[in-house]
């Protein structure tokens, strides 16, 4: 088993008045369980105070649904033979929410931050989080918006991203998933977030056009540094190494490479 090490130098350094310093991961693509398995000795550390600065990891995951607390069996449509065959995982974990896809092309962003000392209450933590997908979106000429039926982006009646999120210790994480380039068919397997009938789409659909996955994490980047009041640690301040075992082997993207039959 793969375990997941981080260790962080001493040096200190100050940050800008109202706000908060915040390490700044890309981790690639890694399997779900590794970053769930990191996200959990985050917390654990921040809350025995080994660190006080905040943690943002974003990551595209190996194809996996995830059951919320709210997940039920009979949210997925179809066997699980089914998706053992076409490689597709199951993850039982204590976020909120039901049952929900993640894969390569999305972009998934975790945000590892004290509620008490960000001045937040949950509301405003997952209203923001929705506020980064929705600018985002927007940055690529595609007009996400709130729905009353469910927490998370979208465009008109299409669900374009979600949220899930978990606290431990007034520490959150686990956090949204935004489809960016996603092959969608997996999505035809379940009942996103529980909703039957919802059609999913992503940035390439609505946009007509691939892109450019660098492009939205910066974008992303920026705008949970905005929402949520952060100052990236500098180069002499960081979590100098971050472990939660080997990449993925970089895979082509899902909607121009060759899919597996079935």
């Amino acid at each position: 088993m793969n375990h997941c090490q981080f260790f962080i130098q001493t040096m200190t350094t100050k940050n800008q008045k109202g706000t908060r310093i915040c390490f700044i991961h890309d981790l690639g693509r890694r399997a779900y369980t590794q970053v769930r398995t990191l996200q959990h000795e985050l917390v654990r550390a921040k809350h025995g105070r080994e660190f006080t600065e905040d943690v943002l990891l974003l990551v595209e995951h190996d194809p996996v649904f995830t059951l919320g607390r709210q997940g039920r069996r009979e949210g997925l449509l179809v066997s699980e033979q089914f998706l053992v065959d076409r490689g597709i995982g199951i993850e039982h974990i204590e976020r909120g929410g039901d049952i929900t896809y993640h894969g390569p092309g999305q972009l998934v962003a975790y945000l590892i931050l004290n509620l008490r000392l960000a001045g937040l209450r949950i509301t405003s933590f997952v209203s923001r989080m929705e506020e980064v997908m929705l600018r985002t979106s927007r940055d690529v000429q595609v007009p996400a918006t709130r729905n009353p039926k469910n927490k998370g982006a979208w465009v008109g009646e299409r669900k374009l991203g979600s949220l899930g999120i978990a606290i431990r210790h007034g520490i959150t994480f686990h956090g949204l998933a935004l489809n960016v380039n996603t092959d969608l068919t997996p999505f035809s397997y379940i009942h996103p977030c529980g909703l039957a009938g919802v059609q999913m789409t992503s940035l390439h659909l609505e946009a007509g056009q691939l892109q450019d996955m660098d492009r939205i994490k910066q974008a992303m980047i920026g705008h949970i540094i905005d929402e949520f009041s952060l100052e990236p640690a500098s180069q002499s301040r960081a979590l100098t190494s971050l472990d939660c075992g080997p990449k993925t082997r970089e895979a082509k993207d899902p909607l121009t490479s060759d899919k597996q039959s079935g």
